[in-house]
């Protein structure tokens, strides 16, 4: 007798305005009692004191996630000087004070040495693992972490507002790995002042925007109208950057068996002319491209050699 399959047949992806002081896993945990689906999860984590874009994948959707977990963020985050934190933010507790309260010309000088492909060293706090054990659990028994600078790519960093001396607003746009707390204890230093994050927003990951979002409560009143499938978009959303094959039915029908297809060579010419340098989990994925048969996502995989070989179908 067949296992009983668990949970719904639910795919896409939620773009959830995530609330402050709650962990992502907490809020993937609310989205998964909601809607109960057979399988989730989220793409990139987000501090419990941030709040904005945290994309939940859903059914198929999953098979996307290392996608999206690649695409570019922008965050929008308030520095308060005069006070650093053990966190660099607000949840922590005060390590050094200053009377230096930089001014919005000073600020904007210093911004440009942290444009580009620049070394930085991520903050204790976080979830990169040491022999096993999260950074942030390390720091929290009163280990010292000594963690290794590593290259990130920060696109764009402008300052926005500076409502007060106390406060200045920025905005960032950052590849995959960039810490903005880490960003903000490295400025305040570069300044001559001590700085915590005070306020952090995500309005972007990837092609998901704060316009996508809906939060919590809006979830909420979705599944009590039975309409929970408004706040979806479809799996092939998080693929937007990277080659589309149109296939026929026939073909739909092979690669969902696990099987190759050929191209025709305008095809093939058309999908080398789409390829850019690209890494998916440490592996090389300038190759990718999803077969679309209409408007549905049939599989992810992978041209070479005037075929192209299904690696993830989906099961829509």
């Amino acid at each position: 007798m067949a296992r009983k399959r668990k949970g719904v047949d639910i795919h896409g992806w939620l773009i959830l305005d995530k609330p402050s002081d709650m962990t992502s896993n907490r809020a993937l945990g609310r989205v998964k009692r909601l809607l109960n689906p057979n399988k989730a999860g989220h793409a990139g984590t987000l501090d419990p004191l941030a709040t904005g874009v945290l994309p939940i994948a859903l059914g198929e959707a999953t098979k996307t996630v290392a996608f999206a977990m690649e695409g570019a963020k922008t965050y929008r985050f308030t520095v308060r000087w005069g006070v650093s934190t053990d966190t660099l933010d607000a949840e922590g507790d005060a390590s050094a004070t200053s009377d230096v309260r930089p001014a919005a010309n000073q600020i904007e000088a210093a911004l440009p040495a942290f444009v580009g492909d620049i070394q930085q060293v991520p903050p204790q706090y976080s979830a990169i693992k040491i022999n096993g054990e999260r950074a942030y659990d390390l720091a929290r028994a009163g280990q010292t972490v000594d963690l290794a600078a590593r290259t990130i790519r920060i696109d764009e960093l402008k300052l926005l507002s500076t409502p007060n001396p106390d406060l200045a607003v920025l905005e960032m746009s950052c590849g995959k790995g960039s810490y903005v707390r880490a960003v903000v204890r490295d400025l305040a230093a570069a300044l001559g002042a001590e700085g915590h994050v005070a306020a952090l927003r995500r309005t972007r990951v990837g092609t998901f925007s704060a316009a996508d979002a809906i939060t919590l409560e809006e979830l909420e009143d979705l599944v009590h109208k039975s309409a929970a499938a408004e706040g979806l978009l479809p799996v092939e959303t998080a693929l937007d950057d990277i080659p589309a094959l149109a296939v026929t039915d026939y073909e739909a029908s092979q690669l969902r068996q696990g099987r190759a297809i050929v191209l025709l060579p305008h095809l093939a010419q058309e999908l080398r002319a789409q390829a850019r340098p690209r890494t998916i989990a440490g592996e090389d994925a300038s190759r990718v491209a999803v077969a679309m048969d209409g408007a549905d996502a049939v599989a992810l995989g992978e041209f070479r050699a005037g075929r192209f070989q299904p690696s993830r179908v989906f099961n829509l």
